[in-house]
C-alpha cells in the first residue's frame, strides 16, 4: 500500500525576466506577484533583471506565474534546470536552459552582442518609423491615401502596448503608463488625427529603447567588474604547478601569482614580495609594495614578483563578489525619496487621468465648448501624465552613484545609506586602526622586578590568540626578539577592558591601565611609567597575575599619514567631528593634536557600551555616522544613523555597517558624504525637470499652444534628460578643497 503524498513546501525560485529592466517595470511585476496566494520573500532587481520569491505551487502553480509574466510583455527563465528548497546559485543568463524567446515590442534593453536596432524594441522602433516615414512622404503625393500608412503605423506601435495595458488591468494596475498611451494613441486616430496617434507611439517607442539602452550602460559597469577576476589559477600542489578553474578554488589551497597576472583569489602572501595595482578593486592609483603575511585582493595586477598566495576567500565571497552583491542589491533598500516617488506616482497617474476626463467631458458639456478640441486637450493631457521620466530620476541616478563609488572603493548597502550619509551633521571616529595606521609598535617595556624580557613572553602567550593591533604588536615583537612563546589556554577577551588566558599554571591578563586600577593598586612604579608613556602619546597596558601587576608595556600607533587633511576636508564640509576610543586620555589627547582635533572633539577611556550611548545622545542632535574597523565598534556602528567600515577592518564590523571603504584611508569618509550629496543633487534636479516640465505642457495644453506629438515628445525628452543626468554619475569624482588641503598632505583622489 502506497503512502500518501506529503504536501510540498514552498520552494525558492529565480528567474531571469527578460525586459524587466526599469523602476516601473519592476512595479508593474512586484504587484502582479503580490496578488498571487501563496508567494512570500519576493525580491526584485532591475539591475540585474531577476525576480525571486518562495512560491507555493499548490495554491499558485509555476505555470500560472510565468504565464502572468508574459501577459505583461515580459519572457520569464527559470535560473537552473529546477528550483531548489533554497537560495540558488546565479548563473549567467546566456547559458544553456534559459529562454530567450522574444515577444517583440517589450524589451528595452539592447541585449548582450546585439546591435540597438537587432533587439525587438529596436525593430518596433524601425518598423513603425519607416511606416511613418513612408506616410509622411505620401502625404505629398496621395494625402487621403497617407492615412492609412499613419493608422498602420499606429496599430503597430500600438498592439503591444494595449496587451500589457489590459495584462496590468487584470492584475490591478488600472492606469498603467501603457494604458495612457494607448488611449491617447488609439482616441487620436478615432477623432481624425492619425499622424499625431503614430508619432505619439513612435516616440513612446523610442524612449522605451533609450531607456533600455541606459540600463544596459549602468549594468555593463557592474559587468566589466565581474571580469577583472581571472578564469583560471595556478595552484601549487606538492610542490608542482597546474592550472585550475579559479572558481573551484577552496580556502587554504596555495596559488602562484607570476608577474603581470590577476591575483585569482583574495588571499595573504606567504611568500615572495611584489608591488599590486589594486586599482581596479579599491581605486587606488599608485601600486602598492606588498610582502609575507599582507592580504591582496582577486583581481589585482601582479606587477613584479612571483607570489604564493594562500586563498582566504572563496569565489563567491571574494571583495569583487561581494562589491558586485552591494551593487546589484542596492535598490532593494531604497531611500526615503524612492519611496515618497513611488507613493507620489501611484496617486500621480489616476489623478492626472481624472483630470483629463474633466477636460474633455465639462467645456463642452457646460459652457458650449467643441467635443473634438477638448478630447484633444485631453489626450494630450493622458500624455503629459505619464510618470516616466518621474518613476526614473531616483532609481538610475542612485544605481549610477552606488556604481561609481564601488569604482572608487567607496560600497554602499543600497540607496537608503546613500540617501543618509549626505545628511549627517557629525562623524565620530573609533581611533585605533581607523584615524590610526592600526600598526602600533611595541616601544617600551618595564618590569616591576626588572625581568623585562620575562614580561613580554608572557603578554606575548596572553595575546597570542588574539587579532587586535595592540596583541599584534606584543606578539609580533616576541617573534623579532626570537622568544619562546609558551601555550595558552581558557583565552577570553574582555572589549575595552583585557585580554585573559592561563598560562603556565599562571591566570594572566594583559589589561588597561583603568581596568588594572580597579583590580588592583598598581605599585607606584609602574604607575609612574604609565603617566610617562601616555604623556608621549603611547598606549600603556598592564600585565597582571591574578591580582599581582607584573609589569607594563608601552605601545605606539600612528596617525594615518592622509587623516589629517581628511578631517579638514568635513570641516570645510560643515561636519562636527569627535574621535572615541577606549584609550586613555592622556594618548587620545596626543594623538588628536598630531590630526588636529581639539580637545573638545575627544572623548577617551570609553567601553563599547559607553560608545553606544555617545552615538544614542549624537543621534538626538541630527545624523550621526560612526567610522569603526573593529568588534568593538560593531555596536556603535549599527545604532548610527549611518555606520562606515574600514577596508582593514573585521567581518563583523563589514557586515553591520551601512558603507564600507575598501581602501583603509580615512579620505574616504570625505569621498562618501560628497558623493552623497552629488546624488541627492542630481535626483533633485531630475524630479524638479521632470515635475516643472509637465507642469509647463499642462498648462499650454490648455491654452492650446502644444499638440499630442509635442506632448509625448516632452515625456521621452524628459526621460532622456534624466536618464543622461543621472549616468553623469558614473564619471563622478571627488573634488578636494583647497582650504582641506593646505592643512596638510591631500588626501589620494577618490
Amino acid at each position: 500500500m502506497s503512502s500518501p503524498l506529503l504536501p510540498q513546501s514552498p520552494q525558492i525560485f529565480e528567474y531571469f525576466v527578460e525586459g524587466m529592466d526599469c523602476a516601473n517595470c519592476v512595479q508593474k511585476v512586484e504587484r502582479m506577484v503580490a496578488a498571487l496566494p501563496g508567494t512570500a520573500e519576493v525580491r526584485t532587481s532591475f539591475n540585474k533583471q531577476t525576480l525571486e520569491l518562495r512560491l507555493d505551487e499548490q495554491q499558485t502553480p509555476r505555470a500560472r506565474l510565468e504565464a502572468n509574466l508574459k501577459s505583461l510583455g515580459y519572457v520569464p527563465s527559470l535560473r537552473g534546470s529546477q528550483a531548489q528548497p533554497g537560495p540558488q546559485h546565479e548563473h549567467p543568463h546566456g547559458e544553456a536552459g534559459h529562454d530567450h524567446a522574444h515577444d517583440p515590442g517589450h524589451t528595452h534593453e539592447a541585449e548582450p552582442g546585439k546591435a540597438w536596432h537587432a533587439t525587438g524594441q529596436g525593430k518596433l522602433v524601425v518598423g513603425s518609423g519607416v511606416l511613418l516615414a513612408l506616410a509622411f512622404a505620401f502625404s505629398f503625393i496621395e494625402p487621403g491615401f497617407s492615412v492609412y500608412g499613419y493608422v498602420a503605423a499606429t496599430v503597430l506601435g500600438v498592439w503591444p502596448l494595449l496587451k500589457k495595458s489590459i495584462a496590468s488591468t487584470r492584475f490591478g494596475d488600472y492606469f498603467s503608463i501603457n494604458l495612457l498611451v494607448s488611449v491617447a494613441a488609439i482616441g487620436a486616430v478615432l477623432i481624425g488625427q492619425a499622424a499625431e496617434g503614430a508619432v505619439v507611439v513612435f516616440f513612446f517607442a523610442v524612449g522605451e529603447l533609450l531607456e533600455g539602452v541606459a540600463a544596459g550602460k549602468a549594468r555593463a559597469g557592474i559587468q566589466a567588474l565581474a571580469a577583472l577576476a581571472p578564469k583560471t589559477a595556478l595552484l601549487l600542489e606538492g610542490g608542482q604547478v597546474r592550472e585550475v578553474k579559479a572558481d573551484t578554488l577552496s580556502i587554504g589551497q596555495q596559488v602562484q601569482v607570476r608577474p603581470g597576472a590577476r591575483v585569482p583569489a583574495d588571499g595573504r602572501i606567504i611568500s615572495g614580495a611584489s608591488s599590486l595595482d589594486d586599482s581596479p578593486i579599491t581605486g587606488e592609483s599608485v601600486p602598492v609594495d606588498k610582502g609575507v603575511g599582507e592580504s591582496v585582493f582577486a583581481g589585482s595586477i601582479n606587477q613584479s614578483g612571483v607570489l604564493t598566495v594562500e586563498v582566504e576567500k572563496s569565489a563567491s565571497d571574494n571583495t569583487i563578489a561581494r562589491i558586485i552583491h552591494l551593487v546589484e542589491e542596492a535598490e532593494a533598500s531604497k531611500a526615503p525619496t524612492a519611496r515618497f516617488i513611488d507613493r507620489f506616482s501611484r496617486a500621480y497617474t489616476p489623478g492626472v487621468v481624472a483630470v483629463a476626463t474633466l477636460v474633455a467631458v465639462v467645456p463642452p458639456l457646460f459652457f458650449g465648448g467643441e467635443w473634438h478640441i477638448w478630447l484633444y486637450k485631453a489626450l494630450s493631457l493622458l500624455l503629459i501624465g505619464c510618470p516616466c521620466a518621474l518613476v526614473l530620476s531616483v532609481p538610475a541616478a542612485i544605481t549610477s552613484a552606488v556604481s561609481a563609488g564601488a569604482r572608487r572603493g567607496l560600497l554602499l548597502k543600497g540607496g537608503a545609506a546613500l540617501e543618509r550619509i549626505g545628511s549627517v551633521k557629525t562623524v565620530a571616529f573609533d581611533k585605533t586602526g581607523t584615524l590610526t595606521a592600526g600598526r602600533p609598535r611595541l616601544t617600551g617595556v618595564v618590569g616591576l622586578n626588572g625581568d623585562e624580557t620575562e614580561i613580554l613572553r608572557l603578554a606575548a602567550a596572553v595575546e597570542s590568540g588574539s587579532d587586535h593591533p595592540l596583541a599584534r604588536a606584543i606578539v609580533e615583537e616576541a617573534g623579532h626578539q626570537k622568544l619562546t612563546i609558551p601555550a595558552s589556554s581558557d583565552a577570553e577577551a574582555l572589549p575595552g577592558r583585557a585580554a585573559r588566558a592561563a598560562v603556565e599554571g599562571r591566570n594572566l591578563r594583559v589589561a588597561s591601565p583603568r581596568h588594572a586600577a580597579s583590580l588592583t593598586t598598581l605599585p607606584t612604579a609602574l604607575q609612574s611609567a604609565i603617566d610617562t608613556f601616555e604623556t608621549q602619546g603611547r598606549t600603556a597596558v598592564v600585565l597582571l597575575d591574578g591580582t599581582d601587576a607584573l609589569g607594563v608595556l608601552a605601545l605606539r600607533d600612528e596617525p594615518r599619514p592622509e587623516a589629517r587633511a581628511a578631517l579638514a576636508e568635513l570641516r570645510t564640509m560643515g561636519i562636527r567631528l569627535l574621535m572615541l576610543t577606549g584609550d586613555n586620555a592622556r594618548t587620545a589627547h596626543a594623538i588628536a593634536q598630531d590630526l588636529g582635533l581639539s580637545e573638545s572633539e575627544v572623548q577617551a577611556d570609553l567601553l563599547p557600551e559607553d560608545k553606544l550611548r555617545v552615538i544614542a545622545e549624537l543621534s538626538k542632535q541630527g545624523g550621526v555616522a560612526m567610522v569603526g574597523d573593529g568588534i568593538n565598534d560593531a555596536p556603535a556602528l549599527a545604532q548610527a544613523d549611518v555606520g562606515i567600515a574600514m577596508g582593514g577592518g573585521t567581518d563583523v564590523a563589514l557586515e553591520t555597517a551601512d558603507a564600507a571603504l575598501l581602501r583603509s584611508e580615512v579620505s574616504g569618509i570625505p569621498a562618501l558624504i560628497g558623493l552623497s550629496r552629488s546624488a541627492m543633487l542630481n535626483i533633485k534636479q531630475n524630479i524638479a525637470f521632470a515635475l516643472g516640465l509637465k507642469a509647463i505642457f499642462l498648462v499650454t495644453t490648455l491654452l492650446g499652444y502644444t499638440n499630442l506629438w509635442m506632448a509625448i515628445l516632452a515625456d521621452t525628452g524628459a526621460t532622456a534628460i534624466v536618464t543622461a543626468n543621472a549616468l553623469r554619475l558614473l564619471g563622478w569624482r571627488f573634488k578636494h578643497s583647497v582650504k582641506a588641503q593646505q592643512t596638510g598632505k591631500a588626501p589620494a583622489q577618490a
